[in-house]
């Protein structure tokens, strides 16, 4: 006879599969979110910028003056057109299911979004990106993870800190390495086992931009990533800081073509 208790455990086990699943599906709307007051901001910004410019087109009739003006009106347009393109991108799938992806392109697509964010908290933003071959990957899904691991870099670096953003070839020719590394203050030895578990957070509560504390980022980048048939882990030391490294698979198609 079946013990009562397999079948409760059973029941909550699947009640947390479908939680977890429903945290991951709405992951990029959470990191829209988040970001939709660095975005706003920087359209601020870009906004004014064209004003100004355009303004300043009017009251000049020379046609140094103009031109010049009509340049920088055509950069902030295209950077805004950019940003839309990222956000779009974020709050919906690109395609359904995996394909030869630009890996870099993710990366510096992600990198517009922090930027404001960066300049803010005065965090430097140094990368180093080796020629790597496509990877297979939802572009969506992955740039939510490159979302995830560049906030809390930036949550853990001090004012007038740095965060390295590295691309390389992984040791194993069929997959890329990206790094994300801070400077700051480093995991105790003692949390870092834990680091990946779901609603388990080294942070006191969100930071007084609202991110961070809920113990679930770094869950679902986990989660994410294994389900690319890639892997996650963590390197940390106090003092020095950490550096969350992500290996993905190779596309089939970019290993055909070597």
């Amino acid at each position: 006879m079946q013990d009562p208790r397999d079948a409760e455990i059973a029941e909550l086990k699947e009640r947390i599969r479908l939680l977890e699943k429903t945290l991951t599906e709405a992951q990029p709307l959470i990191s829209v979110g988040e970001l939709a007051g660095t975005t706003t901001h920087e359209f601020n910004n870009i906004l004014t910028l064209t004003i100004n410019y355009a303004r300043m087109g009017l009251r000049r009739q020379d046609a140094e003056t103009r031109e010049k003006a009509f340049a920088k009106i055509l950069d902030a347009s295209q950077r805004a057109a950019k940003i839309v393109g990222v956000v779009l991108g974020m709050a919906r799938n690109r395609k359904p299911g995996r394909e030869p992806t630009d890996l870099r392109a993710l990366v510096e697509d992600a990198l517009l979004l922090l930027e404001r964010e960066a300049r803010k908290y005065r965090v430097a933003i140094e990368t180093r990106f080796e020629p790597v071959p496509l990877v297979s990957a939802d572009g969506n899904q992955i740039q939510q993870v490159l979302v995830n691991l560049l906030v809390n870099a930036r949550q853990a670096s001090p004012s007038g800190g740095r965060i390295l953003v590295k691309i390389r070839r992984a040791d194993d020719p069929n997959f890329v390495e990206l790094t994300v590394r801070d400077f700051g203050s480093g995991i105790a030895p003692e949390k870092l086992p834990k680091i990946f578990d779901a609603f388990y957070s080294t942070k006191s509560g969100p930071d007084e931009t609202g991110k961070g504390g809920a113990g679930l980022g770094l869950s679902l980048c986990k989660r994410i990533v294994e389900e690319h048939a890639g892997k996650i882990r963590v390197e940390s030391s106090l003092g020095k800081g950490s550096a969350f490294v992500v290996r993905l698979p190779v596309a089939e198609e970019a290993s055909a073509a070597e």
